[in-house]
């Protein structure tokens, strides 16, 4: 099998490369984890004029005709240099499922302003009780007349502060089972009766809560078939699995580089660390680990790509690349020592960001128990 990238995602992956490690060093990053907006509008907007916000639309809606998979090298080096801002929510949670699920109106609407970055998006899915299935959505749109009024509260709303529109995942009707009568509605950020609250989190990562308080939605405004919109939600949180796991790829090899180059340099007992076995080891696990997630991360994203069944897919490189991500955290902070811990050195950005990627969209224990019920089926 030919597992390598082709030559247009080479040259992405080392333009990606070159512009994040100039227009995003680590200072940018630990400034924007104290900037209440979280991102600097500049970057924002050279990264709109790179084609990076409409790498995966067909050129008719603004886009570069690119596909998930020419998304997934991007996300990858995004992933690498903790790349601050709302991309991940505008782009994978935002603007894909628009392209899956709007309207000709929807998408010639949105994703041209998604790609000239003139628009943010995110998604409001999770709500107290913090899982991704069905039976959770308790936040319920009732219609009235040519619109709908929402009312109820989202956890964990990803960049939502900055967000000029919300994806909210309501229920407008009742079924047989949890998964009928599930609506997503293209909410705009402004719209009377929303708040919208900063949460503290480890990795700073601008997760915010959205209380709707009876806000009015225009019927139109409904994405997908009304009460059928939890295969729109079920693909998406695929695709975002998969999409967080490649960001947790390029994560973890950033840290493994770290990592040898910190135990090539150190010297104990009057000789680099990385000549004892231990330390060896250690990085030897480590470069496993990374490789082994890649694998299994990419595989899931050209199945997704290609259109073909992928649930097994999808589960078990959510599930190996969340464990995997915190395994070679550990072990890079094990090899670092005490310096790794300091809030001057890069390890802490990428440990404490790899602990939030492991439970986003399913942490590793609910993806197993996925793949095991499709074994035993």
């Amino acid at each position: 099998m030919d597992l390598g990238l082709s030559e247009p995602q080479e040259m992405l992956r080392k333009i990606a490369r070159d512009f994040l490690a100039t227009e995003c060093p680590k200072s940018l990053v630990r400034e924007m984890e104290e900037d209440e907006r979280g991102y600097p509008p500049q970057l924002w907007q050279n990264m709109a004029e790179l084609g990076w916000m409409g790498l995966p639309f067909p050129e008719e809606y603004g886009g570069t005709g690119g596909d998930f998979l020419d998304l997934a090298v991007l996300l990858e080096e995004t992933g690498r240099a903790c790349l601050p801002g709302p991309f991940f929510s505008t782009v994978v949670l935002g603007g894909l499922t628009i392209l899956d699920a709007g309207s000709e109106e929807q998408r010639k609407e949105f994703l041209p302003q998604i790609a000239d970055g003139k628009v943010i998006m995110t998604l409001a899915l999770t709500e107290p009780g913090g899982t991704y299935d069905a039976a959770s959505i308790t936040v319920e749109a009732v219609p009235d007349k040519e619109q709908y009024v929402i009312s109820g509260t989202k956890l964990f709303v990803p960049d939502a502060h900055v967000a000029d529109w919300i994806i909210c995942v309501a229920r407008t009707g009742k079924g047989s089972n949890p998964e009928e009568g599930i609506s997503l509605f293209l909410v705009n950020r402004d719209s009377q009766g929303m708040t919208c609250e900063l949460l503290s989190s480890l990795a700073k990562d601008r997760q915010c809560e959205v209380v709707f308080n009876g806000v009015e939605v225009a019927a139109k405004n409904i994405l997908g078939q009304p009460d059928g919109g939890w295969d729109v939600v079920r693909k998406l949180l695929q695709r975002a699995a998969v999409a967080k796991s490649i960001e947790m790829v390029g994560a973890a090899q950033q840290v493994l580089e770290m990592t040898v180059d910190y135990a090539k340099e150190r010297v104990q007992f009057d000789r680099p660390i990385g000549s004892f076995q231990a330390v060896q080891h250690h990085c030897a696990n480590m470069a496993i680990a990374v490789d082994s997630a890649r694998y299994l991360a990419y595989q899931a994203a050209w199945k997704l790509t290609e259109g073909l069944p992928c649930d097994m897919e999808v589960a078990a490189a959510k599930a190996w690349t969340s464990d995997a991500s915190r395994q070679v955290a550990s072990l890079g902070h094990q090899v670092h020592g005490a310096i790794g811990f300091t809030l001057d050195h890069d390890m802490q950005l990428y440990s404490r960001r790899a602990k939030a990627a492991e439970v986003a969209f399913g942490d590793a224990d609910s993806h197993r128990e996925t793949l095991a019920q499709m074994l035993e089926a």
